[in-house]
């Protein structure tokens, strides 16, 4: 079956959504697809909030834009981080014109957090889960707007691009060019095509590559994936974010998030033996910037033979700790911890990536008419290390020039008609599920062992090794098989650990997320 859109927009996050949105009000048909449904996105499980200036009487755009260059260990783009923090306020809001409700102060003010890297109290939240009231209040504009439409459980196999007309594209192909996608129906096990003058890219991170993870197992790489496999630039995959402070209980995945706001109102990290130990690390103790607290509590783990440490809150106000975190609050009481009275065990997972579809500050694409916007795309702002609470605010500025950008070029792009329909004539439904489910824990173990935390020339190439005897099995498989989700998630993850192991190869220092033995300076 064909589908004609104006704009096609892969994923369902508050980047996907916001796009949607803003090209839907200018009369323009938007479908959006989801692998899940609306409510499964990384977004949904963000608890921390939406950094943006907004108490100018201690507060200014100079202070964010070095707060953010300094955590990106200025690697960032200046470009980008101005381009963000500039017009952050002004996405605020737009946020709160589509009924995102932020905590206020009995005055009326915003209630501002501050977490880690930042220099001011800057953070707006929603309670400890700041990302679901923003996924339920863009969700709610979603379903009221008629130019949009949602196909759930629909998963994008690949993008359409001159290939698929029998061109041969390589990466120094200067005008490749996307018409839309090839989607599997879940339902009917049929590959649509969706053509489109414009295509975004919004499928959020690839936490799901690793065995622990905070993000939704939805969250495979598969943009990022797709886009490398038509040959457009992908950048800066090294840097993978470890929240520090993942609730620990052995067999959760995806593994409950304590937020970094927890440590900025007060909370104190702890060894096995409930001693502090920030300061043998970082003199700003536990609200320094994630990769040093990340690797801080990896080094005391290694060194006790522990499997995590504490977060203790336990001396601040009872009642005032369950005000600020209620969700944390009930998610441990359920598992017998009192965080009033008990110290929260907590090790690193993760969490967030700051490279993917390298992008300009239009949130357009090295392939035409693909703009890629959110965790997927590697805008620059995060360089070696993402600040705290910067992304969902990236997502929405972007979204914004994304948008605004195609806007003004959608309507000369036409639609390309001559695009064969998806050919799985010879290929069978795969027999043995149990062939994929195995690989893909293996590709979680590989990337968990050998690229995490700590890094070393020895343990990527052995990874290298590896994952390369999965790469060859898992391409044989696609080819005489009918795709299926599982197998085109595992195909996904796969193309996005090599992508990381790479990129991390290939530089040799330790710089921002990326720490190696073999280079442990800048």
């Amino acid at each position: 079956m064909t589908y004609r859109y104006d704009y096609l927009i892969i994923g369902s996050g508050i980047a996907g959504m916001s796009f949607a949105l803003k090209a839907a009000r200018r009369g323009h048909k938007v479908a959006i697809i989801c692998k899940s449904s609306l409510e499964e996105a990384n977004t949904n499980f963000a608890q921390g909030g939406v950094a943006s200036v907004t108490n100018l009487e201690v507060d200014d755009f100079d202070k964010h834009i070095k707060d953010t260059m300094i955590a990106g260990d200025w690697l960032s783009d200046p470009a980008a981080v101005e381009q963000v923090v500039k017009n952050a306020p002004s996405q605020i809001k737009e946020l709160l014109s589509w009924g995102v409700d932020f905590d206020r102060k009995e005055d009326g003010s915003f209630d501002l957090h501050r977490e880690g890297g930042h220099s001011e109290f800057r953070i707006l939240h929603h309670a400890d889960n700041t990302g679901a009231e923003i996924q339920e209040s863009l969700i709610k504009r979603i379903k009221g707007e008629k130019n949009i439409d949602v196909y759930d459980h629909r998963f994008a196999v690949e993008i359409i691009t001159q290939h698929h007309l029998g061109v041969v594209v390589t990466r120094r192909t200067p005008d490749i060019t996307c018409y839309g996608a090839y989607i599997l129906d879940e339902t009917t096990g049929k590959v649509d095509k969706f053509l489109a003058r414009v295509t975004v890219m919004a499928t959020g991170g690839i936490g799901a590559v690793y065995s622990t993870t905070t993000n939704p197992l939805v969250s495979t790489g598969d943009g990022i994936a797709m886009v490398y496999r038509a040959k457009g630039t992908v950048k800066d995959m090294e840097f993978i974010q470890f929240h520090p402070t993942a609730l620990y209980h052995p067999g959760d995945r995806p593994s409950f998030l304590i937020t970094e706001a927890m440590r900025g109102y007060g909370a104190v990290l702890k060894n096995i033996e409930g001693k502090e130990f920030m300061h043998k690390y970082d003199s700003r103790l536990s609200l320094a910037p994630r990769d040093i607290v990340a690797r801080a509590i990896d080094s005391e783990m290694k060194q006790s033979g522990s499997s995590h440490v504490y977060l203790d809150v336990t001396h601040k106000d009872a009642e005032e700790t369950k005000r600020h975190f209620p969700n944390i609050y009930e998610k441990c009481l359920s598992l017998g911890i009192d965080i009033t009275r008990d110290m929260i065990p907590v090790a690193p997972c993760a969490h967030y990536l700051c490279g993917g579809i390298k992008v300009d500050l239009n949130g357009e694409s090295s392939i035409k008419r693909l703009y890629a916007i959110g965790e997927c795309s590697c805008t620059g702002l995060h360089g070696g290390n993402r600040l705290a609470s910067n992304s969902l605010i990236e997502a929405v500025v972007y979204a914004d020039a994304a948008e605004r950008h195609s806007s003004e070029l959608v309507d000369g792009y036409e639609l390309r008609e001559d695009i064969p329909d998806w050919n799985d004539e010879g290929t069978e439904l795969p027999d043995e599920m149990v062939l994929i489910t195995q690989s893909e824990k293996e590709v979680n173990d590989i990337m968990s062992y050998y690229v995490g935390i700590v890094r070393s020339d020895l343990r990527l190439k052995r990874a290298w090794n590896r994952l390369d005897i999965l790469y060859r099995e898992t391409e044989d498989l696609f080819r005489r098989s009918k795709p299926s989700r599982q197998l085109c998630e595992l195909r996904n993850i796969i193309n996005v650990a090599y992508l990381v192991m790479r990129q991390a190869l290939e530089r040799k220092e330790s710089r921002g997320l990326h720490y190696t033995l073999d280079y442990p300076h800048k």
